[in-house]
């Protein structure tokens, strides 16, 4: 079977044009960008981690957002073949001097669950006054084609930790996250709600437009290229 990195497979082609891979196993995530995307880019489908062949996730080694989203971008171009999108994204709590940072998923232990994550947080703020409890969520969103071309994008999201968690809506720190403007959680919030709002919400419309840009881009690119690959494969056939 031919490769989709193979320029001579309509695969290829069509991968290029309208799949690309969001490289995440986080079932929110996903769903969450595909209700984002849709909004403007119905006619893109967002696949995720579990619908590709699986291939080894780098370590999250560096000391920011935008870096450790353009790891998991270059990994996964690399392994599938397809435009990839990444995001890293996590709380920065204005007390704890802007932690957990890039450790938000591992900030009780590297295999520690969001309750224990927000039971921590919520010990090292028990003394914290309301008015010093400000944070705010930040989204790195990197997009790498296989051409090699890069583009990262930010969104923020800025607000208050609460003093207990409420809602059974999002994901990691979202029960305990009050956002500027608001009176409930974002665990509490509606999805519509959250992505109007979120920082991976304003990530994503902003990167939205650089993704189809570049799709347009590449597409007769890559049926360029099939087309030369095709004609060779016909003329050596003829031979």
């Amino acid at each position: 079977m031919t490769r989709p990195t193979d320029p001579r497979s309509e695969t290829y082609v069509h991968a290029i044009g309208h799949r690309v891979v969001l490289a995440t196993n986080n079932r929110q995530k996903l769903a969450e960008l595909r209700r984002i995307v849709a909004e403007t880019a119905s006619d893109v489908r967002i696949l995720g981690l579990a619908d590709v062949p699986a291939y080894p996730e780098p370590a999250e080694t560096e000391r920011t957002f935008e870096g450790n989203a353009l790891l998991k971008a270059r990994a996964c171009v690399a392994a599938t073949g397809l435009p990839a999108l990444a995001d890293d994204s996590g709380l920065a709590v204005d007390v704890l001097n802007q932690m957990p940072g890039v450790r938000s998923a591992r900030w009780a232990g590297p295999d520690a669950s969001d309750e224990e994550n927000n039971a921590l947080l919520l010990r090292q703020l028990a003394d914290v006054p309301a008015a010093d409890r400000t944070a705010r969520f930040v989204c790195a969103m990197a997009l790498v084609l296989p051409d090699g071309a890069e583009h990262v994008r930010l969104g923020e999201m800025r607000g208050r930790i609460a003093v207990s968690p409420a809602g059974q809506n999002g994901f990691g720190y979202d029960p305990l996250f009050v956002a500027d403007g608001y009176t409930v959680t974002n665990g509490e919030l509606e999805p519509s709600a959250k992505d109007a709002i979120s920082h991976r919400g304003r990530a994503v419309r902003a990167i939205v437009p650089v993704l189809m840009s570049e799709l347009r881009r590449l597409e007769p690119v890559a049926r360029s290229a099939s087309s030369r690959w095709l004609s060779s494969d016909k003329e050596g056939m003829s031979s």
